[in-house]
């Protein structure tokens, strides 16, 4: 028992960091830099990418055993155009201004190639438990870094979040954070912070093991 809750939790937390598919993987660029101007044009595509994830990984992984592997991709590809087509209509009901927004953004949420990527090397392969917590890890690291950007974009080129203002009328915002130039040069930082953050840690853990074969 507890070793399937440590192997449920390891499935989840390695897509938040080790296995990020933004900040390790470098995945689903397009809707990274298209469509975080704003934080919540940013959350809303990360909860649609998280349903559309978390979805279609159940569904392939209960039905491997009846999809052949001839037409496996193909397969894949119906059940998340399926999701996105169920989260394309809801955004449109509930939320009309985000949606056009987002334009073509929720459509082409089936050609992201971290969600075909996930079915094929981990869904297929795996139990729904397992598949249905890396799917929740991986969307969830997704939908952090969509947040990030579309955070500190929103903050600095329009000194807001969610549309309310952080600052005085003395503030002078950032335009070009909100511009495409500005999404590349955020990415970036972030990035850089991020593998700055893996190294030292990854120095630490080499010093406390070297320390500890000394010390034996």
């Amino acid at each position: 028992m507890a070793k399937d809750q440590n192997q449920n939790y390891e499935e989840f937390v390695k897509g938040l960091w080790r296995d990020n598919p933004v900040f390790v993987q470098v995945l689903g660029m397009c809707p990274m830099l298209a469509v975080t101007n704003s934080a919540i044009n940013a959350l809303t595509m990360g909860l649609a990418t998280f349903f559309v994830l978390v979805g279609s990984s159940f569904l392939v992984s209960s039905l491997k055993q009846f999809i052949p592997k001839q037409v496996r991709i193909s397969s894949f590809i119906i059940i998340i155009a399926t999701f996105v087509t169920v989260i394309d209509y809801t955004l449109l009901a509930l939320m009309p201004k985000v949606h056009k927004e987002l334009g073509a953004f929720i459509p082409l949420i089936v050609a992201n190639c971290m969600i075909l990527g996930r079915q094929e090397a981990f869904a297929s392969r795996n139990t729904v438990k397992l598949a249905v917590m890396d799917a929740m890890g991986m969307a969830s690291g997704f939908m952090i870094a969509l947040f990030t950007l579309g955070a500190i974009r929103e903050i600095l080129g329009d000194g807001a979040l969610f549309g309310v203002k952080l600052f005085g009328d003395n503030f002078e915002p950032w335009i070009i954070m909100i511009l495409p130039p500005g999404g590349f040069l955020t990415l970036g930082l972030i990035l850089l912070c991020f593998n700055w953050f893996t190294v030292r840690k990854q120095q630490f853990l080499e010093k406390v093991a070297a320390a500890e074969r000394s010390g034996a």
